[in-house]
């Protein structure tokens, strides 16, 4: 039987945990439920399972998961060995694999607006996605070039019956 999976959690590298947990804090309102955890690559339970997602550079890791208001956690990863790199300021959107994570919030200008003033960036204006609809997004960015979306309104608010 074919049914529709859950997501629980959506991964991100940051260059600094701790600035990148107090970030999501201060500006998005997430909170911590797990960690900060050392992940090291060594004979123990998590060190094993590490090695195998990661592959034999992996040497360690920090990792802070972040509760959001409808129970998908933000998994915070600061990687030491190899060391996190900064992404440039190429949005890169073609090239495979996720490039996004979309935050609801009723006012998209405002919560841009905040991105910017914490050290974010505002990469597009403030879109009405269907004419008159009232339905809003803008694309922006976090101080560690992760791409953040906002909209007005659920991805089933609007998405349905277009």
């Amino acid at each position: 039987m074919q049914y529709p999976r859950s997501i629980t959690h959506v991964g991100v590298t940051v260059t600094d945990l701790d600035k990148a947990v107090e970030w999501y804090q201060a500006v998005l309102g997430l909170y911590t439920i797990a960690g900060p955890h050392d992940l090291v690559a060594d004979d123990s339970h998590f060190g094993k399972i590490c090695s195998e997602v990661f592959g034999a550079d992996f040497k360690k890791c920090r990792l802070v998961h972040m509760g959001t208001g409808n129970q998908v956690t933000l998994a915070i990863f600061e990687f030491n060995e190899p060391k996190a790199e900064p992404r440039d300021n190429n949005f890169e959107y073609w090239k495979n694999g996720f490039f996004q994570i979309c935050i609801i919030d009723p006012d998209v200008e405002a919560l841009a607006k905040r991105i910017e003033e914490h050290g974010g960036k505002q990469r597009t204006k403030v879109w009405e996605l269907f004419e008159g609809s009232g339905y809003k997004l803008a694309f922006c960015q976090d101080p560690f070039g992760n791409i953040l979306e906002i909209y007005s309104h659920s991805a089933e608010q609007f998405w349905s019956n277009r």
